[in-house]
Parts: structure tokens; sequence; C-alpha cells
């Protein structure tokens, strides 16, 4: 379980680096094909029945069209990230991080967008290796 762990935690912080760096094709890198990422609302938004789907399925020229996008727009003023818990399946197929985020972004315009809070990983194994399969939104808690 222990490799597993070291797997789960470097597809975390591949994730880390690809937002710290804005390098999209690394962020491309970390999604399952069948990926799905709701969306509360606001922060406190714990009630699934308030979250939104902002951008459906993973399809990869969409997502990697918004994410620069959102690299093109916003300065990364800074990104902190903590894992709190990894959890493996006893099948060792499915894997889950808790991660505290706080990530602050701002625009020319001194628009900003503040992610802060908790989210919940899942990750599915592959042939080649761990893909992100879902995404809570951030939640504070």
């Amino acid at each position: 379980m222990e490799v597993i762990r070291k797997e789960i935690e470097e597809i975390v912080n591949r994730e880390t680096k690809a937002w710290d760096t804005q390098d999209v094709e690394l962020l491309m890198t970390i999604f399952h094909p069948d990926m799905v990422w709701p969306w509360p609302r606001t922060s406190k938004s714990h009630d699934p029945m308030d979250w939104v789907l902002e951008i459906g399925k993973y399809d990869y020229d969409r997502w990697k069209r918004g994410w620069q996008e959102l690299f093109d727009k916003y300065t990364l003023v800074h990104n902190m990230r903590e894992i709190k818990k990894i959890e493996i399946s006893k099948e060792r197929d499915g894997a889950f991080a808790v991660v505290d985020i706080d990530t602050f972004w701002i625009d020319s315009n001194n628009n900003k967008s503040h992610w802060k809070g908790r989210v919940c990983k899942v990750y599915t194994k592959l042939k080649n290796g761990w893909k992100l399969i879902m995404h809570t939104g951030v939640l504070e808690y």
C-alpha cells in the first residue's frame, strides 16, 4: 500500500506543480477520459443539491482551452496545498486524497478568484497509472 500511497502523492503533487507553473500540458496528464468535476456554488454549499457542472465531462480540447484561458487571464498569487488523507481501496484499484487548498488568482482588473477549503480527489487505476476521475469543488469545513 505504501507504493500506491506514493503514486497518489505524486499525482497530487504533479497537479500542484501544473497550477504553480501554469503548465496546461502537465495539468492535462492527470485527468481520466471519463472525468466529471462538480462544483458547489459557494464554499459553504455542502449540500450537492446546490452543486453545478461548469465544464461537463472531460474533453481534452475544451478543458485544455478553458484552463489555458484561466492561466492567460489570471496571475497566480499563491497556491498552498496540503494532503490531509489518502485512502486506498482494498482492491488497490481506487483511491482518494483529501487536500486542503488555498489558491489565489488575480487578473489585470483586480478581479480575484480564491479557491480556499477542502477538496476530495478521486483516482482510478489504469494500465498506464492513476488518473483523476472525480473531484469535488472547494468546500470550507
